[in-house]
């Protein structure tokens, strides 16, 4: 599947039009009455601390889960002593065993959603999960052993129901989209501090934001990355991927700043589930489909986007997310090509994140096109981070480039920087 091209300028024509559509459905949705905009009666958040022992034994929480609950689970260590463990884990750890997580380190916390699932969560010190269907949550530790450490992990839940899965009014939804706009013309959406050149990954800081979230409000996520050394095979593709996108005239662009190993199904599978949305490749057809929708009283998530080369051809898939109406200025959007290299029979794709704030003028030819975040290992991890809330991330790792791109201009002149870092996500 191939993107088709568009001009800039009818991007954003089409902009302006959504624009319109947007205040007409917000206009239509306040004739409706309070009972038909009532959001569903919610359960109160629930509160819960279990006390377990470092094992290979599995602890239930009595805790049940629901479609659409978020939880967040925090975890440190009680007792004395100098061996204490760890919930992140430990690779001091002697004769763990075969571990549940090979990518974790020895004792670190676990959690299952069902009882007889062999599909394992990471949770270390700090962790917030979207729950996606009914289960109930277990908590183990990473050992296939007993125990070298002591101690005991106390682990807080915090479980607010339904909360992945709130509906906000047509009226709510542009007042954000219109403040998310303001805060990135301004200058707010530049939340994250730039990054110090080479820094290591730190799985011991695994809190997670709502992908949602936009980045007047998001903080610097911490991923739960393998510290295994990545195969040396898939390390020799992986240098080989060009580190730059261009434009149609050569110009040098974003970064590949991601790769997925899966299938083309497990990618737009996975990718649908973590509520990214494929781009449309028609721009009149896109003001069309806005205006259906907004009749229909839907939210438009599929603003069509540029096309950028790498390997000498279009993208073969773009994606994007956003707040409802937001989608014009403000989006959180990537653009993936398949490569010809393949890991344990399964297909390589190299990715490129940015986060698009607002609007500036294009350095190539004066008119108006988007501007995007500068940090922008942001939308890399926000990308892993999505797919990691929807339970199709089976293990993650950073993957550091012999000559990484620190420091750089897109295709447009907009200034962009990175620790260099390359965010390899293998697909469930």
């Amino acid at each position: 599947m191939l993107l088709h091209e568009f001009s800039r300028p009818t991007c954003v024509f089409t902009m302006i039009a959504l624009v319109a559509v947007a205040l007409l459905c917000c206009a239509g949705a306040s004739a409706q009455t309070t009972t038909a905009n009532a959001a569903p009666t919610l359960a109160p958040p629930t509160d819960k601390t279990v006390e377990i022992e470092p094992s290979q034994k599995w602890t239930d929480t009595g805790i049940d889960l629901h479609p659409g609950d978020m939880l967040q689970v925090t975890a440190t260590t009680t007792g004395s002593g100098d061996s204490l463990c760890d919930p992140q884990g430990s690779t001091a750890l002697a004769n763990a065993g075969k571990l549940p997580v090979e990518s974790a380190s020895p004792g670190a916390l676990l959690a299952k959603l069902q009882e007889k699932s062999d599909s394992f969560e990471f949770i270390g010190a700090q962790r917030h999960l979207k729950i996606t269907q009914a289960g109930h949550l277990y908590l183990g530790s990473n050992l296939g052993a007993s125990a070298s450490c002591s101690g005991k992990y106390s682990v807080k839940t915090h479980l607010v129901p339904g909360a992945g899965a709130e509906t906000s009014s047509y009226k709510s939804k542009l007042t954000s989209a219109a403040q998310i706009w303001l805060s990135g013309q301004l200058g707010g959406l530049n939340a994250n501090p730039k990054p110090t050149a080479g820094a290591a990954s730190d799985a011991s800081q695994s809190a997670v934001t709502p992908a949602s979230e936009t980045a007047a409000t998001a903080t610097v996520i911490n991923l739960p990355v393998s510290r295994a050394a990545l195969d040396a095979a898939l390390t020799k593709d992986l240098q080989a991927v060009p580190r730059r996108v261009s434009d149609e005239f050569k110009n040098l662009g974003d970064m590949v700043n991601f790769i997925i190993i899966g299938s083309e199904k497990q990618v737009q599978d996975a990718l649908t589930a973590s509520n990214w949305h494929v781009a449309d490749t028609s721009t009149g057809g896109a003001v069309a489909k806005a205006i259906l929708m907004a009749t229909q009283k839907q939210d438009y998530m599929q603003m069509p986007m540029s096309q950028l080369y790498l390997y000498g051809r279009v993208q073969d898939f773009g994606y994007e997310m956003a707040e409802p109406y937001a989608m014009v200025a403000s989006r959180h959007h990537f653009r993936i090509w398949k490569t010809t290299a393949t890991y344990n029979g399964q297909m390589i794709w190299a990715g490129a994140g940015t986060h698009d704030i607002g609007f500036e003028k294009d350095q190539r030819n004066g008119k108006v096109t988007h501007k995007i975040d500068p940090a922008i290992d942001g939308e890399r991890d926000n990308i892993g981070q999505s797919l990691l809330q929807a339970g199709r991330a089976k293990m993650m790792s950073y993957f550091t480039p012999s000559d990484p791109v620190m420091e750089s201009k897109n295709a447009t002149g907009g200034g962009f920087h990175s620790d260099g870092r390359v965010l390899v996500i293998f697909l469930q």
